[in-house]
């Protein structure tokens, strides 16, 4: 995108762990950039192990990073889309927020957080043409997963009909629909992208 459109397309780097900053941060894109129509919310981390013996530090950033954040960036975020009378929101989420896994308590709590965010603030921003989803990704085809082999790999893919796992491209076309002119009608909703292993 950006050899493509280099004048339209701009990388800003931003620590979502720091929350107090995101105000400044969203600030300084619309001055530069002018109002905002679409946020993707997709920055999180996927600190796993047992409940019982996590770190309360870990536990903190977690939910700092998948949930806070998100919902401080689309609060300043939206006054823009509120103005303009128009806009998208997408909020990355995942399957775990519905069937959970063991030794994702805190993760899945995250992002159940999010999908309940997005259905609330869907029906708040649905009077000034703002649409708010939800898409969640199953297994994907990324760095996180090229160590499973054998037979966890193999459980995962029986559980799918498609026999496969979904790619981030998938799911990046999910948010490049809810995002697009054809997803103006679709709010409130979360899309799974999963190759129908939750079916």
């Amino acid at each position: 995108m950006r050899a493509s459109q280099p004048d339209r397309v701009h990388f800003l780097p931003f620590d979502m762990a720091e929350t107090d900053g995101i105000k400044d941060f969203v600030q300084s894109v619309t001055t530069a950039h002018g109002p905002l129509f679409g946020l993707v919310n997709n920055a999180a981390v996927g600190l796993d192990g047992v409940l019982g013996t996590m770190h309360n530090s870990d536990i903190e950033r977690l939910l700092r990073i998948n949930t806070l954040a998100p919902m401080i960036l689309t609060k300043y975020a939206s006054r823009s889309m509120m103005l303009a009378r128009g806009g998208r929101i997408v909020n990355i989420s995942s399957i775990i927020a519905s069937t959970g896994f063991s030794g994702l308590a805190a993760y899945a709590a995250s992002k159940a957080a999010l999908e309940g965010f997005t259905k609330s603030l869907a029906r708040e921003l649905g009077r000034i043409n703002i649409t708010v989803n939800a898409v969640a990704p199953g297994y994907m085809q990324t760095e996180m997963t090229q160590g499973l082999e054998g037979d966890k790999l193999q459980s995962i893919l029986r559980r799918s009909p498609l026999r496969r796992l979904a790619t981030p491209e998938d799911a990046a076309g999910a948010v490049s629909y809810l995002i697009g002119p054809d997803g103006g009608s679709i709010t409130g909703t979360v899309v799974t992208v999963d190759a129908g292993s939750t079916c």
